[in-house]
């Protein structure tokens, strides 16, 4: 079931009203049949490795906290991270590993022409895997108890909302919420429909009419000249974020209305002035899993190493693998160190900067802040055209479209590219200046808003597409 489909309408709209009458206990029941039959709606087989991955972490969580011997404790760790990482590298990563073997051996005089396996990959694995590991994890790391309880541990790890693409909870966050009673609030509920609203406007007004811009030049860059493709890729950043975070937004909004905060997983990412920033407010459920599970123990592991060459090392290791967690193919790997270069490119130079470049006035200092955004996007511009392309070769060819034909302005891209940017963009920005997601409600008059959410749903309504496109994320 698609968040922008029919089906999942009528389910949630059957779902929330019995939540409400039901008491607590009731309530996370409902929460685990509902969980159930969401995932089971995509693939029913594939509910039983959602449930097997699940039930691993919660046992060998308990084990873990069970024992003081801490051989026993690192044993059971490695036996429940094992599990759900094996799962993951088997369906997602088996074949990439294959190919690149039997590529290699080709290469060193062997020619083996082995096979590729018919595998079928889970929707959402790589974040419910996450999830679960992230609860061993915090087990073993004494942050969170066990929930004692398999029903109340299932519902926290398979919350329907942010189950098959984020955003990633932690058990710190997301299971106290589930282990204590939850009450109406109407404030909640409204701001809980606002974000609904806001996810069905990004994806459905924004993102899909952006991808029928992205999609043809994609698809046959050599039949396009450089400032089509150049606008292509300026789209393709506003459709990914705006799909992403639509998405995001949807489950932050359904959580709210059933007395759930969901954490944010974007926070205004084109307004940043450097790398570390961005990073910040990107995907922030996976940044912050990558820095806490991986980032971190690696630097620690590598204090042998001195000075700063530890932290490059952590950095390349850690954006690497992230980078490669999105997909199992090379692009995502160059994708995953192209940031993690700029990352070390921009502690070496941080401080450095302040020294070059220390504008005196206002004026010159709101010149050199602007001029880092929009250098900011540009570089994530040509990171988003790597996540973009099925191969490095693709990413190549679109890149070197950017110096073909002549130079003439396609302007009718360019007006459909700002007629679905601009208004997603505007919001941003008023967001921005107001410090408040919820500006419309808290800062502006009752007219105001009502006009700004029906012009909002006139355009969703008349120029929207409404057809359920699948969410990018749901193939990672």
């Amino acid at each position: 079931m698609l968040f922008n489909s029919i089906e999942f309408f009528i389910f949630f709209v059957v779902v929330f009203s019995l939540y409400w009458l039901l008491s607590h206990r009731h309530q996370n029941i409902l929460l685990l049949v509902a969980n159930c039959i969401f995932y089971a709606s995509w693939n029913w087989r594939f509910l039983f490795l959602l449930l097997l991955c699940k039930a691993v972490s919660y046992y060998a969580a308990d084990r873990i906290y069970a024992s003081n011997h801490q051989g026993t404790r690192r044993l059971w760790l490695w036996l429940g991270l094992g599990f759900n990482l094996g799962s993951l590298l088997f369906f997602k990563y088996c074949n990439f590993f294959l190919v690149n073997l039997y590529q290699l051996l080709h290469a060193v005089g062997i020619p083996y022409a082995g096979k590729t396996l018919d595998i079928i990959l889970p929707m959402g694995i790589s974040f419910f895997t996450f999830q679960a590991m992230s609860y061993t994890i915090d087990v073993y790391r004494r942050v969170v108890k066990p929930t004692g309880n398999f029903i109340d541990y299932m519902v926290y790890v398979s919350f329907f909302p942010n189950l098959v693409a984020g955003p990633i909870e932690r058990a710190t966050h997301l299971l106290p919420q589930v282990l204590k009673p939850r009450t109406w609030n109407t404030q909640e509920i409204k701001y809980g429909v606002y974000l609904i609203f806001l996810g069905l406007f990004q994806k459905m007004f924004v993102a899909d009419n952006l991808a029928h811009i992205v999609n043809p030049v994609f698809a046959s860059p050599s039949s396009y000249q450089g400032l089509e493709v150049l606008i292509a890729m300026y789209a393709f950043v506003i459709q990914i974020f705006c799909d992403f975070a639509g998405y995001s937004n949807i489950a932050r909004g359904l959580g709210a209305m059933m007395g759930f905060k969901i954490m944010m997983n974007f926070n205004l990412p084109f307004w940043v002035t450097n790398v570390q920033e961005f990073w910040n407010r990107w995907h922030i459920s996976l940044s912050q899993w990558v820095r806490d599970y991986l980032y971190f123990p690696l630097v620690g592991s590598l204090r042998k190493i001195k000075g700063n060459l530890r932290i490059y090392m952590a950095l390349m290791i850690s954006m690497t693998l992230l980078g490669l967690w999105h997909g199992a193919a090379w692009n995502f790997v160059v994708f995953g160190m192209y940031y993690g270069l700029l990352l070390c490119f921009y502690i070496v130079l941080r401080t450095r900067m302040g020294h070059w470049i220390n504008p005196k006035s206002a004026l010159w200092r709101g010149v050199w802040h602007w001029a880092r955004v929009i250098f900011m996007f540009h570089i994530t511009t040509l990171g988003m055209t790597l996540f973009r392309s099925s191969s490095l070769s693709q990413a190549w060819h679109v890149l070197s479209r950017l110096s073909a034909g002549p130079l003439h302005m396609p302007w009718d891209t360019l007006f459909k590219f700002l007629s679905f940017a601009l208004p997603i963009l505007i919001l941003e920005f008023a967001e921005l200046k107001t410090k408040d997601a919820f500006f419309i409600f808290t800062q502006m008059s009752w007219l105001w808003r009502t006009m700004l959410l029906a012009f909002m749903t006139y355009l969703l309504l008349g120029m929207g597409v409404m057809t359920s496109e699948e969410f990018i994320y749901f193939q990672f």
